[in-house]
């Protein structure tokens, strides 16, 4: 047995990790938990512009959760993340267009801290996890998980060795391809077949006005088809590195910060391949590689005017007159019926054209669409019981684990393995 042993050992310093560990030591200050990051600040979805959902089912995976259980949890996360729940204004109004095009507005109770906020929040939680006593190890890449005399643990790259009572693995979305080793590692049976594939939209926000009464709106299609991830004020769209291509996201700054005036928001179709395929992932990283390779290295964009007209847009489309507006993510002009899949691209544009109808605007000829954007959600193991264990004393947890697809859902999936581990100790 290695020489340093702890009673739990947590991997990943994302929500779902830290849900873990301020439930493990609030519950019993006496434990010795470790928490171990190869980043260098806390990971996940707290540090980018950190969104947060406390209305269910938006950021709970539906196969794990309800809404009782959800409800339940919600208010434990409040409490740490501390939100400033933001205001909503003329719901009925957009949710009665909704209606008669068959589509649904959700009413979500949110939050949003901002991109240059973030760190703020994160140097809390992180200290005052430390002032309870719990040990944090960043920078320090875990190379694999074992078992050994009934007991998990890890090892790092130089050989070194911690064993625990109990670990809790929560790497988050970008850590897919290692909580797949682990799994293939330890012999736990997983499922890979979801992934959503979609396009980012920035435009002006006096066509998406929306945002002015409702700042992340949830909006629900046909054919799985949904918004995401909306971004106004000082909104950008940005680039994500993804093993060796690049796909877009979107961010903003808080509130307080300069406005430019302009909007962002994903617009997702979830797909669940069957059998004999069952690799989401391995479609994605094909699809991005795919977007990639047509634009010369990076992904594409294309006006919704030349897409209507069917013709791919240039550089010299993104000029001052119509147009009036810079890319905030300068990629290639193109075609994107080039890269995405013809069923997707249909389904997409469909729910495009009931959007324009619940929020005139969206498709003014200037409003630029981006691609590809693709959220891999997750290897899902198969579960032995309601608190996400895997394996004897091994738990796995967060977006990445298929537990949560948001942060608020991550950090309750932390406090459900939480309980479990306290039951077991």
């Amino acid at each position: 047995m290695s020489a340093e042993t702890h009673d739990v050992i947590i991997i990943g310093t994302g929500p779902a990790g830290l849900g873990a560990a301020f439930h493990l030591i609030e519950s019993n200050p006496t434990l010795d938990i470790l928490i171990v990051d190869k980043a260098r600040v806390c990971s996940g979805g707290l540090l980018n512009d950190c969104k947060q959902n406390y209305t269910f089912p938006i950021g709970f995976a539906d196969e794990y959760w309800d809404r009782e259980g959800a409800e339940q949890i919600l208010p434990e996360v409040e409490r740490h993340l501390q939100p400033k729940i933001m205001e909503k204004h003329n719901l009925g109004q957009y949710g009665q267009r909704a209606e008669q095009l068959g589509v649904s507005l959700l009413d979500v109770k949110q939050a949003h801290v901002g991109s240059d906020k973030s760190m703020d929040l994160i140097r809390r939680l992180m200290s005052e996890l430390e002032s309870l006593g719990v040990k944090v190890l960043l920078e320090k890449e875990v190379a694999g998980v074992f078992t050994r005399d009934g007991r998990p643990g890890v090892t790092f790259a130089d050989d070194r060795e911690i064993s625990a009572v109990a670990l809790v693995v929560a790497p988050g979305r970008k850590g897919f391809r290692f909580l797949k080793e682990v799994m293939e590692q330890l012999g736990v049976d997983y499922v890979d077949n979801i992934v959503d594939i979609g396009i980012r939209l920035e435009t002006r926000a006096e066509h998406y006005s929306i945002v002015q009464d409702y700042y992340d709106p949830k909006i629900y299609f046909d054919n799985k088809v949904r918004t995401f991830c909306t971004n106004s004020g000082h909104a950008r769209v940005v680039l994500e590195k993804y093993q060796d291509f690049s796909v877009i996201n979107g961010h903003a700054f808080s509130r307080e910060s300069r406005r430019n005036n302009l909007v962002n928001f994903a617009l997702l179709k979830t797909i669940r391949l069957q059998d004999p395929v069952r690799s989401g992932h391995e479609m994605a990283v094909y699809l991005g590689r795919l977007a990639n390779e047509i634009g010369g290295g990076k992904p594409l964009m294309q006006r919704v005017g030349d897409f209507r007209m069917g013709k791919r847009s240039k550089d010299e489309t993104f000029n001052q007159d119509l147009y009036d507006f810079e890319p905030t993510c300068k990629v290639t002009a193109g075609d994107l019926g080039l890269a995405i899949p013809a069923k997707i691209m249909k389904h997409l544009w469909t729910a495009l054209k009931k959007l324009d109808s619940i929020v005139p605007g969206i498709l003014h000829p200037g409003t630029i669409m981006y691609y590809p954007e693709i959220k891999m959600y997750a290897n899902k193991p198969a579960f032995r019981d309601e608190y996400f264990q895997v394996g004897d004393n091994i738990y796995m947890i967060g977006d990445g684990a298929g537990t949560s697809r948001g942060i608020t859902g991550a950090w309750a999936s932390g406090i459900r393995a939480a309980r479990g581990i306290l039951q077991s100790l």
